[in-house]
């Protein structure tokens, strides 16, 4: 019954959910990350950029870490856990998922929530080019579903996986998107869609014959997109078949490895379908902490590391 007590206790002022997300998305700076690029090709001659940074000492750990929609390696969400990794005899490998790297990615397709072929793609490079004998996974929003439902799915996980933590996940997309169109998250969906239609006209550019002016000016709201784009460049019917063939939380009740959820209480990106206690209750491989306090990646803690890294270091090296 693996619901587990949280011991997070901000500041009073990052006890307001917006102001959590804002300052940690906008304000926060992460140093002392040294950061190298390795370029992987994958099966359909699309690529993926890998941001590797290393611990002082040659190491047989590494921590896997992805990002959220519209983010890249170089985010300070990203750049803490990497640090916390490395300070604690971990390499850390960021990846860029498609097109978020800084190039535009070849093929029409590119990245969504339950895009987990490519994190495979990642693993396999891994575990075949380099000799780390234990994994750890850690995912942030969108690559945290990504993380979540890879490991729900898949029946014959490498060995070196060996845990998973994975921090502000929409695990039922449809009720985070509707939450996301709502009033109170304006702000943060206006920012959202102005990236995705932005990198849609670079699609265009590329493809003409799948995008046309008609489909550009039809995408208003962050679920236009998924319906013109995610749904048509991945396979889906639509919006909504994306959100429910995608969402997570599924797959939770067939996690094999200790894997970890930190979704805090006043995330206002996040469904009340969110917070999957029954499936922890049911999984003794998957831990649930609901804190009362985080907003979305935003778990500000003294001298500038998270608790969610906090967390993450404790739950791997505890097991």
């Amino acid at each position: 019954m693996p619901i587990l007590k949280t011991t997070y206790k901000p500041k009073f002022m990052f006890r307001n959910g917006h102001i959590s997300t804002i300052y940690s998305g906008v304000l926060r700076k992460v140093e002392g990350v040294t950061q190298k690029r390795e370029r992987i090709n994958l099966p359909d001659q699309d690529f993926i950029d890998l941001d590797w940074s290393y611990a002082g000492n040659k190491t047989k750990q590494l921590l896997v870490v992805l990002h959220g929609l519209e983010g890249n390696a170089q985010r300070h969400y990203m750049l803490g856990s990497a640090k916390m990794a490395n300070q604690n005899n971990m390499d850390a490998v960021c990846v860029n998922f498609r097109g978020c790297s800084g190039e535009v990615n070849k093929a029409f397709q590119s990245y969504h929530s339950g895009k987990t072929d490519d994190l495979a793609s990642v693993i396999k490079h891994i575990t075949t080019q380099f000799d780390y004998d234990t994994i750890y996974l850690n995912g942030f929003s969108l690559g945290g579903n990504v993380i979540l439902k890879y490991l729900g799915e898949t029946s014959d996980l490498p060995k070196q996986i060996k845990a998973a933590v994975t921090v502000s996940v929409p695990v039922y997309l449809r009720g985070s998107l509707e939450q996301l169109m709502s009033s109170k998250n304006y702000v943060y969906s206006k920012k959202f869609l102005r990236n995705l239609r932005s990198k849609l006209v670079e699609k265009q550019q590329l493809f003409p014959q799948k995008i046309n002016n008609q489909d550009l000016s039809a995408v208003k709201t962050l679920k236009d997109f998924d319906d013109v784009y995610t749904s048509k460049a991945h396979g889906f019917k639509d919006a909504y078949d994306y959100y429910e063939q995608s969402s997570s939380l599924q797959y939770l009740k067939h996690i094999s490895i200790p894997t970890l959820l930190i979704n805090a209480q006043n995330d206002s990106f996040l469904s009340k379908e969110c917070y999957p206690i029954q499936e922890a209750e049911q999984n003794a491989n998957f831990y649930l902490e609901m804190p009362k306090y985080g907003g979305h990646v935003g778990f500000y803690d003294e001298q500038n590391t998270y608790y969610s890294e906090k967390r993450m270091l404790q739950f791997i090296t505890n097991l």
